[in-house]
């Protein structure tokens, strides 16, 4: 799977936190390519992603509550969904 590093709106960057998601739960990835690959999206693309805390409107739409608490779980971030 090929990850930019950088999005420049925060709807592509849903789209490929989707897909890296979807990816592992249909075992097209394992266990560390998804922390890599959540991390590297997060570290590069993080206010895109977060604000004050929480997932941004978009990326909650975007993603939907059960990608989030997987990302959620790599990252710690404290989130209300």
């Amino acid at each position: 799977m090929e990850i930019k590093m950088f999005y420049k709106t925060q709807r592509e960057l849903g789209e490929v936190l989707n897909k890296v998601v979807d990816s592992y739960w249909s075992d097209e990835i394992d266990e560390n390519d998804l922390i890599k690959a959540i991390k590297y999206l997060y570290k590069n693309n993080s206010s895109k992603m977060v604000k004050d805390k929480t997932f941004t409107t978009v990326i909650k739409q975007q993603c939907g509550k059960r990608r989030l608490e997987v990302i959620n779980k790599i990252l710690s971030i404290e989130d209300d969904y």
